[in-house]
């Protein structure tokens, strides 16, 4: 008899499962990575895209914008209406990767 034990090990799980998603903003031009601290309209910008937008901080949704995927948060709540499936990128950041209806121009 031995005295060794035989533990089996844990299935394997796929890295998405464990690892948070890397912060990416897909655009219509490619993927964006977004800097510490920036808004999703900054982040934009700094790659040449041009989006319309007055405030800066939620106030009027000139810069509604469509989400087509992912997530979005707002650090401080707006105060323009955002449906599903929009986001207001001069008041939010991505949360992991995102998907956005827009391209440079």
């Amino acid at each position: 008899m031995s005295d060794a034990i035989s533990i089996p090990s844990p299935a394997p799980q796929q890295a998405t499962e464990q690892e948070p998603q890397a912060l990416l903003v897909h655009t219509r031009d490619g993927a964006l990575i977004p800097q510490p601290g920036e808004s999703l309209l900054e982040t934009l910008e700094r790659h040449g895209h041009q989006v319309e937008f007055q405030c800066r901080s939620g106030y009027c949704g000139a810069c509604r914008t469509p989400l087509l995927e992912g997530r979005v948060h707002y650090p401080n709540v707006p105060l323009a209406f955002v449906s599903q499936g929009e986001c207001l990128p001069c008041c939010c950041k991505p949360v992991g990767a995102i998907r956005l209806d827009v391209k440079k121009g």
